[in-house]
């Protein structure tokens, strides 16, 4: 059976891209000592590079490409403002693909970047439960052609890039909520096929467990600001008058859903958080403007943009850094004196 490149990658404990820029001859040379163990396992299994591949490893057109979910969510527009100032004065253009949330269109932008031969390509965005084959066969053979793809969100395999320990920082939230004196909850838990509208909501209710709490409902719907928006308004219609006179806290995997259910709220006759606290997840820049203050888990998005943007130009060995939110209380989750 031929030899891979895939095969000397995994022998030598480096990324599909690394293992391209050693043995392709790319002026994006990594660092002396991973070289020297690439070009030794390409020794010891007989691997010979490809010639047209060599032709493309050794091209950059400094172009970067980033593709998001929804430009429109203040999220992802935010990341990637970060990756711009992560570029910085390099010369690096970035071309930018929103795929509003459907796996094939993320396909389709990975195609595009690849026929313009772009130096990387960043993926930032939920992932769905089970990892597309055709995404990660379409990444391998852009890494095998020297391309880095870096990820941010979940990880994908053979990728270097930013996790978001989404977890860890809901279960944060929910000791801290519990801490100010919350004992009601309601999960918002947006769209179960995404990881991280799972993660969210396992690593919260997983503390509410541990405390032992445990939540009033937990409501699926899309992960967006209207799907939000129906699901808290058909929990509302579902709930009991006798519930109404000790408060809810009401958890939203997001904070763009967080917008969506204080709309559903006060369109019920309800206030925040004098009847309902409201908590989301990300402390978008959005919050700055809305009354009262919502409390979230803060992720500093500007930031995991500017590190992924520098780890294009750093031309390294792929690297994963873990990053972890902040909960932030504000006057959303406040609780008053009937309801303590």
């Amino acid at each position: 059976m031929a030899i891979r490149l895939t095969d000397v990658a995994n022998e030598a404990g480096v990324s599909l891209a690394t293992a391209s820029r050693v043995l392709n001859g790319s002026a994006r040379k990594p660092a002396a000592e991973i070289s020297d163990r690439v070009r030794a396992a390409a020794e010891k299994l007989g691997y010979f590079p490809n010639a047209q591949a060599q032709a493309l490893a050794r091209a950059s057109t400094k172009l970067v490409g980033l593709v998001v979910r929804d430009i429109a969510d203040p999220y992802f527009s935010t990341i990637a403002r970060g990756v711009q100032r992560g570029l910085g004065d390099s010369g690096t253009q970035l071309l930018l693909a929103s795929t509003d949330s459907e796996p094939e269109r993320e396909i389709e932008a990975v195609r595009s970047f690849m026929s313009q031969r772009t130096d990387a390509i960043i993926l930032s965005g939920s992932r769905g439960l089970s990892e597309d084959a055709a995404l990660l066969r379409l990444i391998g053979s852009y890494q095998e052609n020297g391309g880095q793809v870096i990820v941010i969100g979940q990880p994908l395999a053979s990728t270097g890039g930013i996790q978001i320990d989404n977890e860890t920082t809901s279960e944060n939230l929910a000791e801290e909520l519990i801490r100010s004196g919350h004992r009601r909850f309601v999960v918002l838990a947006g769209d179960e096929n995404l990881l991280t509208s799972r993660d969210r909501a396992q690593g919260f209710l997983r503390k509410l467990k541990r405390t032992g709490l445990s939540a009033v409902g937990v409501v699926h719907g899309a992960f967006s600001r209207e799907g939000a928006y129906m699901a808290m308004s058909d929990f509302l219609r579902g709930r009991k008058s006798e519930e109404d006179a000790q408060q809810l806290c009401v958890f939203c995997v997001s904070d763009v859903m967080a917008l969506g259910a204080i709309r559903a709220i006060r369109e019920s006759g309800l206030r925040v958080p004098e009847d309902i606290a409201v908590v989301g997840f990300d402390d978008i820049p959005t919050l700055e403007d809305v009354t009262p203050g919502i409390s979230t888990a803060r992720l500093p998005l500007e930031e995991i943009g500017r590190w992924a943007g520098e780890m294009v130009l750093s031309h390294g060995e792929a690297r994963k850094t873990v990053v972890a939110g902040t909960p932030v209380l504000r006057e959303s989750t406040k609780l008053h004196a009937g309801n303590r």
